[in-house]
Parts: structure tokens; sequence; C-alpha cells
């Protein structure tokens, strides 16, 4: 089994205590599934705020996963999905790549990019 991965609804979910999410995240660490988060995920959703320790518990047990390797794909699959979002494509990217399991708040946008992008894909859990 693949990792995780998170986008930035789960994040947020994460640092409100969702308590389901935190039980998902536990049960991968206990299988070593991995947790995987993209980077331009945190850097949506990072202030540094001392309401984040939840949140940068969480991350201490992800792998953060660059976008520098990604960068031109991320940017033509946005061309090819006719959006400007480049956060959701690396989201998508990473998790046809390296994701079993997807949690994410904004499934539409996600299943579109994956669409385009063919290969296979991940189970979507909305958060």
């Amino acid at each position: 089994m693949n990792a995780i991965v998170l986008e930035a609804g789960a994040l947020i979910a994460l640092e409100r205590d969702d308590r389901t999410l935190w039980a998902a995240l536990k049960l991968s660490a206990l299988k070593r599934t991995g947790v995987v988060v993209p980077s331009t995920v945190v850097a949506q959703v990072w202030r540094a705020a001392p309401s984040q320790a939840r949140l940068a518990l969480a991350l201490h047990h992800c792998v953060i996963a660059p976008f520098d390797p990604v960068a031109r794909a991320a940017c033509e699959l946005c061309g090819r999905a006719k959006t400007d979002d480049i956060c959701d494509a690396h989201v998508a990217l990473v998790a046809c790549n390296r994701g079993d399991v997807l949690y994410t708040s904004d499934p539409l946008d996600l299943r579109h990019l994956l669409a385009v992008h063919g290969g296979r894909k991940p189970k979507f859990v909305r958060c």
C-alpha cells in the first residue's frame, strides 16, 4: 500500500482537531504506509501561528513532496485542464504517483485534474 496524500482542506481539518482524520493518520503510521503532503499545500496553509500547533505536530510525521521535480508537469497539467491552480495540480500529480488515498475538501477540481492527467487514481476521502 502506498501513502495517504493530504491537500489543504485536510491540513485545515487536522488543525481543527478532526478526530476521524487524526485516527486515519495514526492508522497509517501503524501500518507504516506514510503520509505525503505536497510542499505547495504546506505553503498554502502554513502561517506559523500559535494556533497551528496541531498542524505542526502532524507535519512532523509527514513526508513533504517537493515541487521542483514536477513544476513543469504541474504547469502543463493546468494548461491541459484549463485551470490555474498550481497547488491542486501538484496534489493531483503526487496523488497519482504516490498515493492510494487522497484526503481533500475539494474533490471536484482534483477529479478533473486526475481525469485529464490519466493513469491510476487514488480513492477520495472528503474532509
